[in-house]
């Protein structure tokens, strides 16, 4: 993967010259980390104390014990432990901060907080390979010091730690905030010095960790990177049971959403999409870059075949894209006020993964019903729930039951729309204060957060900031891709690299070139990759709201592209 940077602007930081904010505000250039050789593993598990910590175990991985992309992960240290172990006067249940960190024994100076996805209530292994599909070198084989944890709760107490309501805090963004500082203290026992600069970041739940992290913890950090971020996740969570709804309505089995819009009736639409679309940046080659102008030109009653008589794969009935309109336009309540963002129409809708979000997991037992239930809703509903999902998610009235995630009680006093969402998140005055930057990826074809939403979250900020979000802040949607990877998409890209070199050299991405997984790919290949592209195809990402646009060559290659309006 390569990419490819604006050079006036890194031969500015390379000057040590301030950035001029659109608002008039100098932004300062932060210097390069320094490394650090381990000076100690397994007697931190002894020699090391901070507040409310207990360390579990110290322990030296050897070289190669961890593999990415085929390629060994060097010897680290892998320390385990908790933090606030405490027994909830709500529920009676014990409830810690479980944790992992990873030392590289060569250290690049740089300290990674590695936000995890759904619910939580996993330590998923501090790697920080989260950044696209198939990353081909994660975090800790690039250097960096990584620390994962459950965020407050394990997985037996999915989801019912919601029913506590110091859980709920420590899930939404309390365990970010007590687990920095002893993490740095953690670096500082085991190099001698603490890390130079410090990063975050992750990918739909951990994505909004990361832009919560922006707007609460900016002192703390250097760099974000977020990557389809959820950061209204209990508006899109609601949407999500809207959604169910909706399907429902139109499918053939009740207990299979996915009769509703079965995949070979999803590829009707995705042909139609792509006969309006796909051209519109230049070239036919299966991707809608523009989609903003796929917005103007696709006509879902228009240009979808309506079935004359019975559903046969190739055509949708009226009720049929009645109901794909609603979910498109986006969650409404009974007097036709939004509850969520729209969605943009996009060929990725194809793909298995945009199906089991949109048909599975807006029913199921481990993902919305019972986050709206039992974690978003003040008060929660009954456990009964849990013992009929899909009637849960059938039944919720968006009239009475969504407001309830922007309500308190006398004993849930933080709303679910406060502890869950960044406070204020077009005020990134603290972040571009102090240097840092940020960058966000979301694909064009998500399935349970809105790309929209995000887009409609930066214009905002870009308002805010007079024209110059862009000096920290960027924002790359990705054609084609679902939640976080896979899809018809060019989905294996470097944002940390990329975020790295922004913070530290002042080399503001322009572009990042992404690669799709074909046959043979290192970090995994991607089955929906169409058989028609070049297995390892590239695009460039483009700053929004930057479009990648044919110029001349290959029509498999980033080169061939260029960023423009």
């Amino acid at each position: 993967m390569r990419l490819r940077f604006h050079a006036p602007l890194a031969a500015l930081a390379l000057a040590s010259l301030a950035a001029c904010g659109g608002n008039g505000e100098s932004i300062p250039q932060l210097a390069t980390a320094q490394g650090a050789s381990l000076a100690a593993c397994t007697a931190l598990a002894t020699s090391f104390t901070h507040a409310s910590t207990a360390l579990t175990a110290a322990s030296v991985v050897t070289s190669g014990t961890l593999t990415n992309a085929g390629q060994p992960v060097g010897e680290h240290c892998l320390v385990t432990g908790k933090m606030n172990q405490r027994t909830s006067a709500v529920d009676g249940q014990t409830y810690a901060i479980g944790w992992e960190m990873r030392l590289p024994k060569d250290w690049n100076g740089r300290f990674l907080y590695q936000g995890n996805g759904g619910t939580d209530g996993v330590v998923s292994a501090a790697t920080g390979g989260f950044s696209g599909g198939g990353p081909l070198q994660n975090a800790l084989q690039q250097g960096f010091a990584v620390i994962s944890s459950d965020a407050g709760h394990s997985g037996a107490q999915n989801p019912l730690f919601g029913l506590d309501p110091q859980a709920r805090l420590d899930y939404g963004y309390q365990a970010v905030g007590t687990l920095t500082p002893m993490a740095k203290a953690l670096i500082k026992a085991a190099y001698g010095k603490g890390p130079d600069r410090s990063y975050i970041g992750g990918t739909s739940n951990g994505g909004r960790h990361t832009m919560v992290a922006a707007a609460r913890y900016a002192a703390d950090y250097d760099g974000y990177l977020a990557i389809s971020p959820g950061f209204n996740l209990p508006k899109a969570a609601v949407a999500q049971l809207y959604g169910a709804q909706q399907w429902a309505k139109v499918a053939t089995d009740p207990a299979n959403l996915e009769t509703a819009l079965p995949q070979a009736e999803r590829r009707v639409i995705a042909n139609a999409i792509l006969a309006r679309c796909d051209a519109l940046d230049g070239v036919a080659d299966g991707l809608v870059n523009d989609v903003t102008a796929c917005r103007a030109a696709f006509d879902l009653t228009r240009d979808v075949p309506t079935c004359s008589g019975a559903r046969d794969g190739t055509c949708l009935t009226a009720a049929q894209k009645t109901s794909l309109g609603n979910v498109f336009t986006g969650a409404r309540n009974s007097k036709g006020e939004a509850l969520y963002a729209r969605w943009p129409y996009d060929a990725g809708i194809v793909q298995t993964g945009w199906a089991d979000w949109k048909f599975r997991n807006s029913v199921g037992a481990a993902r919305d019903p019972v986050a709206v239930g039992f974690i978003f809703s003040s008060p929660p509903a009954d456990k009964a729930i849990l013992q009929n999902t899909l009637g849960y998610a059938l039944n919720f009235n968006f009239d009475t039951d969504a407001p309830l995630i922007f309500a308190t009680t006398s004993v849930y006093t933080e709303s679910a729309m406060s502890f869950m969402t960044p406070p204020n998140p077009t005020n990134l005055d603290t972040l571009r204060g102090r240097g840092a930057k940020m960058i966000v990826v979301h694909g064009l074809s998500d399935g349970v957060f809105s790309p929209d939403d995000t887009a409609a979250w930066y214009d905002q900020l870009n308002a805010r900031y007079n024209g110059s979000a862009g000096d920290a802040v960027r924002f790359f949607l990705v054609p084609g891709m679902g939640h976080s990877r896979g899809g018809p998409a060019t989905d294996q890209f470097d944002g940390l690299t990329a975020l790295v070199n922004w913070v530290e050299k002042g080399q503001a991405p322009d572009r990042i070139v992404a690669s799709a997984r074909g046959a043979g790919n290192a970090g995994g290949v991607n089955a929906d990759v169409p058989a028609d592209w070049a297995a390892n195809r590239t695009r460039p990402l483009c700053p929004y709201p930057l479009v990648a646009r044919y110029k001349s060559g290959d029509k498999e290659q980033a080169a061939s592209f260029a960023c423009e309006r």
